[in-house]
């Protein structure tokens, strides 16, 4: 039976996800030390990189190493490509891929023998969707860069994994940046395929769910460089084993993108 009292540190603590997170740890009575916009611990942008690192010097000196780092902060934009603005497009890789990337970089010098870094990423990050473009490239970045920090700490004790949920019924998609901005090539197609619906809202799992899946691959002592959760997904993960992209591309179009 484990008796220490361990140092967490989650992004994205204060909603969703790393809510969820931060209550189970809590329960098992380990410290856990948020970083989130509206973070009981820290209110930090994780985009912005110099406050982020002096978060990090600042738990150092407070509460020394850290046990677990998990990054779950991030945020969703949705629209065309060709109709979403530079500057949105950044924000979200801002957000995204250098809110976790700069996380790993500042708890990596504090991290203790043994520790984990568990990188929250998406299914969207194996199975792009329509009109979600950037998300989905940032959750692809993100699980890349998972992959080559576990490449490089092999030779330590430290483990590392990405985790690429599906969908989960938390205000994530409510909170999501919709760009319903149109023209003549897509119609009313981008508003149909991204816009939040009772039909597709009861299609998530439910975030209780989806917490106790991500705590038991936590708690696991080896991690395998990622993990899926969802039924739905593991379901595209076969098909994407046995057949070509084309045709998994073409079943996941026409499930994803609504004409009416």
């Amino acid at each position: 039976m484990r008796i220490e009292r361990r140092t967490i540190v989650i992004t994205g603590a204060s909603s969703g996800v790393g809510k969820g997170l931060k209550e189970c740890f809590e329960k098992k009575g380990d410290k856990v030390i948020d970083i989130s916009r509206n973070g009981k611990d820290y209110q930090c942008d994780v985009a912005d990189e110099k406050k982020l690192k002096a978060i990090f010097d600042d738990i150092y000196l407070t509460h020394g190493g850290i046990d677990i780092l998990i990054t779950s902060a991030g945020y969703g934009v949705s629209g065309a490509v060709e109709l979403i603005s530079e500057e949105e497009a950044k924000r979200q890789f801002d957000v995204n891929f250098f809110g976790t990337t700069n996380a790993c970089k500042y708890a990596l010098p504090m991290m203790k023998k043994k520790a984990k870094i568990v990188i929250i990423s998406s299914a969207t990050a194996i199975f792009p969707l329509p009109f979600k473009a950037y998300y989905c490239a940032s959750k692809s970045a993100i699980d890349s860069f998972a992959q080559s920090l576990k490449m490089e700490l092999s030779r330590t004790d430290i483990e590392v994994t990405s985790i690429c949920p599906g969908d989960i019924r938390t205000n994530f998609t409510e909170n999501r940046t919709k760009i319903y901005e149109t023209n003549d090539r897509y119609g009313k197609s981008v508003e149909l395929s991204t816009k939040p619906t009772e039909k597709t809202e009861k299609r998530r799992m439910s975030l209780s769910y989806a917490v106790k899946k991500i705590m038991k691959i936590i708690e696991k002592d080896k991690f395998k460089p990622q993990y899926i959760i969802g039924r739905q997904y593991h379901l595209f993960y076969f098909f994407k084993r046995i057949t070509t992209t084309k045709f998994l591309n073409s079943c996941i179009t026409k499930i994803f993108y609504k004409t009416k």
